[in-house]
């Protein structure tokens, strides 16, 4: 029993160290919003918290729908983003519509986070695509990392 208090003040430590050390790749605004505590509290509280863990761990925001209808000006766009890391300091700040060959039809910018809106939708009207083009990729855009995460292939009407 008098091992018990040195053996849970030293596993304490290493998990403070792991976690410091486990916080560095990541962009210091993570830590301004609060990541480092939250990937303490997943280290000790199991798996309740993986999921809050592996959306720190998120570098960009990810397209999860899409809808394409044909607008009196062009495409109209509705898309669905998700970005749960979303804070005035890194948030997803816009998508674009590629075409196959990696033409860019269309660019949407986004002016804020929507932290208090997961997933949020907003559309760009009018984008001008040749008749030709039979389906289009959106991608979505991070502030701090740029392009990534997972897109989404839709057809055009």
């Amino acid at each position: 029993m008098g091992r018990f208090p040195t053996t849970a003040l030293l596993a304490g430590a290493l998990l403070t160290a792991a976690a410091c050390t486990g916080a560095e790749p990541s962009p210091p605004t993570d830590d301004e919003d609060g990541a480092a505590p939250s990937a303490e509290a997943s280290d000790t509280a199991g798996t309740a918290d993986t999921e809050e863990g592996a959306a720190q761990d998120q570098e960009f925001p990810d397209v999860v729908d899409v809808v394409v209808t044909q607008g009196d000006a062009g495409y109209d766009f509705a898309v669905t983003i998700s970005s749960p890391y979303d804070t005035p300091e890194r948030y997803a700040d816009g998508w674009r519509v590629v075409g196959p060959d990696g033409t860019v039809f269309g660019e949407h910018v986004l002016a804020h986070d929507h932290a208090d809106e997961q997933p949020f939708t907003r559309t760009q009207r009018g984008v001008d695509i040749p008749d030709e083009t039979e389906e289009v990729t959106v991608e979505a855009r991070d502030s701090t990392n740029g392009y990534g995460g997972e897109t989404m292939t839709v057809p055009l009407p």
